[in-house]
């Protein structure tokens, strides 16, 4: 069977993937659940190694059974059977082998031998498998977009390499997997370190039931990617250390001495590293930076956007006091009498994001 791998770049997303990151709600609203998947041990036979059944729906059970716990051979005793046995273990073994999620995802193929045993059909069934018991065991269940956006965000936090969970209910494709990781990435700013590049691959091809297998290619090896978070981490701290915390006038003096302690460069670096240790930053670094920082503040929220100015692509953010007005921030351009405008003055200087027509109607 031939899988739908798609091998992005993530930065290369098209315009769908040009939003108000955090606040992407029309996609995010909706419950979710994270779950180990589990398969129910069919009925046994005399012998307790031996799975019993009676049909074909118990027989495809019976296998999925067997994929489900890394067994590479089993026996199934097909007993008062009403089918044709040969016919339907061959059905049966191809159906788990590129229908169901799991076994598209885990087996490379399967074969059975059939021996009568006087009044019943003993089947032998040899599973090849292209992943390790313990990659299957590791997959979680998960149901939701907010679900599979948690799950990125972890793996993104701690730089893992490889991600796999099953998805009930998915009607996407590898394009929208690769938007959720871009807001995951922006989710978790201090982890943000460089975009990652991700290749997506879904079990099966198609349906409603899907694996999702996610490799991840970080720009720098994980030593050095933990390092440089250890080095954010001590710098956040530092610059929190003094000063309140709370309200719009804490969000207002972080932003004055950011700019104050970074110096906004085109070529600087697009990561909080970038603004908060080396000194020296992009639009993006710095949003990012400042996105970290209000996450420590009380009373506060900070959303980083994504939009243009000018027409040009930029980084800048949003925040939103608990009982004042929303006002937005673009810290690159400190040559300006203000650091912060309502989106109506924003839009008025050539910015434009979306739901930014929502908002200035509303001014």
């Amino acid at each position: 069977m031939k899988n739908r791998i798609a091998r992005l770049t993530v930065f290369g997303l098209a315009a769908c993937l040009l939003l108000t990151l955090p606040g992407c709600a029309s996609i995010l609203e909706r419950s979710y659940s994270s779950s180990t998947p589990h398969v129910d041990r069919p009925a046994t036979a005399g012998d307790s190694s031996a799975i019993r059944v009676e049909n074909y729906r118990e027989l495809v059970s019976a296998v999925l059974f067997l994929v489900s716990q890394g067994e590479e051979e089993g026996v199934i005793q097909l007993q008062d059977y009403a089918g044709e046995v040969e016919a339907d273990l061959t059905a049966a073994c191809l159906e788990v082998a590129t229908e169901d999620p799991l076994g598209a995802y885990a087996v490379e193929y399967i074969k059975h031998e059939t021996t009568r045993v006087v009044s019943y059909d003993q089947a032998t069934l040899t599973i090849h498998y292209r992943r390790t018991p313990e990659q299957i065991r590791s997959i979680s269940t998960v149901t939701g977009t907010g679900a599979i956006r948690t799950e990125l965000q972890s793996a993104l936090e701690e730089f893992e390499t490889e991600v796999v969970f099953r998805v009930a209910y998915f009607a996407e494709d590898a394009d929208f997997i690769a938007g959720l990781i871009r807001q995951a990435y922006y989710d978790t700013p201090g982890a943000a370190l460089g975009m990652p590049e991700a290749q997506i691959s879904l079990y099966p091809d198609s349906g409603s039931r899907r694996v999702v297998e996610i490799l991840l290619t970080y720009p720098d090896p994980a030593e050095e990617l933990d390092r440089k978070r250890e080095a954010v981490d001590t710098a956040l701290a530092a610059f929190l250390a003094s000063g309140d915390r709370e309200g719009e006038e804490a969000a207002r003096r972080a932003a004055a001495e950011l700019c104050a302690r970074c110096e906004y460069s085109p070529e600087g670096g697009a990561t909080a590293y970038a603004a908060l240790v080396e000194g020296a930053a992009d639009d993006e670094g710095l949003a990012l930076a400042y996105t970290l920082v209000c996450r420590n503040l009380q009373g506060v929220t900070c959303e980083l956007v994504e939009g243009t100015w000018e027409g040009e692509p930029r980084f800048w953010n949003g925040v939103h006091p608990a009982d004042g007005e929303s006002l937005y921030v673009d810290l690159s351009r400190t040559n300006q009498p203000t650091l912060f405008y309502t989106a109506e003055e924003l839009a008025q200087q050539g910015y434009r994001w979306p739901g930014a027509e929502e908002l200035t109607a509303e001014e």
